[in-house]
């Protein structure tokens, strides 16, 4: 729920050698110190266009550019959107979300996302925190959600992701046959770039964590089945990126219109029309916030996914010569 204003200030003399984080809080004293520092941290603030960490030295002379993020005020309003309710008790309530359905409000999005149908849905969920909604998914991913109908239970979903205890499971298509399962562990942070992405970095990222294992081969693709140890954002999508699988269908992060030499160009031809990422929160484990005992959730690959899926199947079917059955 923010939006940028740019200020740029030329570094004075006196400032010249100093800090980063230093420089910034001299020249933009109306902002606190840890404030300039999470936006450098974010990129939002840069020196000669780059981006720095609070430490590194700058020279009197240069250029110091800050996208300030302003506050604006989102009215969170109930809305009677259908929603796919999986399950729902006194505590939590479990959402199937469809692809193209944004999460929280903001700029951009103001209306028409889970939270204003939820609070339709449950009006309670006005007083917990970000109406009950403890972990997200992309716009165009779909799946599972566990949404908190109190403060207590909110309480205990924060504090199972904090501790990993929360086993979430996600259904993904990437580009590319490969040779077996793994682990990713690379940081993600802002992209130095782009600000609307995210991207392994070496010293300024947070922890990111997946693990993945091969569910079905293809020919040219591959089918795997995704565990978060960690929650960063586009954190499959990155990860995946990084190794040279994106994701089919991913315009973000390279996996669009990638293809591996020897796909046909009817398969290009109908991949291309996959316009989202081929990503599925399908399960969902956590301890209940009422009892402590272990409850389990699975939604079924939408009709889109499972659409891919037997298109491949029919691919390499098609492909096959009498002496390879």
């Amino acid at each position: 729920m923010t939006f940028n204003k740019s200020k740029e200030i030329v570094v004075p003399t006196c400032l010249g050698g100093e800090r980063l984080d230093v420089v910034a809080a001299a020249l933009f004293p109306v902002f606190s110190r840890t404030r300039l520092q999470q936006w450098i941290k974010q990129g939002a603030l840069r020196f000669e266009g780059k981006v720095m960490r609070s430490r590194d030295k700058v020279f009197a002379g240069g250029l110091i550019a800050l996208e300030e993020q302003l506050d604006e005020e989102i009215k969170w309003t109930p809305q009677a959107i259908e929603i796919d309710v999986v399950a729902e008790d006194n505590s939590i309530i479990i959402v199937n979300k469809p692809a193209g359905m944004v999460v929280h409000p903001a700029i951009g999005h103001k209306d028409g996302t889970l939270v204003n149908a939820l609070l339709d849905h449950s009006p309670q969920l006005s007083k917990v925190p970000r109406a009950g909604i403890v972990h997200r998914l992309d716009q165009d991913t779909t799946g599972l959600l566990v949404v908190a109908k109190s403060l207590e239970a909110h309480h205990s979903l924060v504090s199972q992701i904090q501790q990993k205890t929360m086993e979430r499971q996600y259904c993904a298509v990437c580009v590319g046959a490969m040779t077996g399962g793994g682990t990713v562990n690379q940081s993600i942070g802002r992209h130095a770039r782009y600000r609307q992405k995210m991207a392994v970095v070496s010293e300024r990222g947070k922890t990111a964590i997946t693990h993945y294992r091969i569910a079905r081969r293809f020919e040219h693709f591959t089918q795997i089945n995704v565990k978060l140890e960690t929650g960063r954002t586009h954190q499959i999508r990155v990860h995946m990126e990084h190794i040279r699988h994106p994701l089919v269908g991913d315009s973000m992060y390279g996996g669009k219109n990638k293809f591996i030499s020897g796909t046909s160009k009817n398969l290009i031809k109908k991949i291309s029309l996959f316009n989202r990422q081929a990503l599925h929160a399908q399960s969902l484990s956590f301890r209940h916030p009422d009892n402590e005992q272990i409850v389990c959730f699975e939604a079924p690959i939408p009709s889109d996914l499972s659409d891919l899926l037997i298109l491949l199947e029919k691919e390499d079917l098609e492909t096959l010569t009498p002496n390879d059955y």
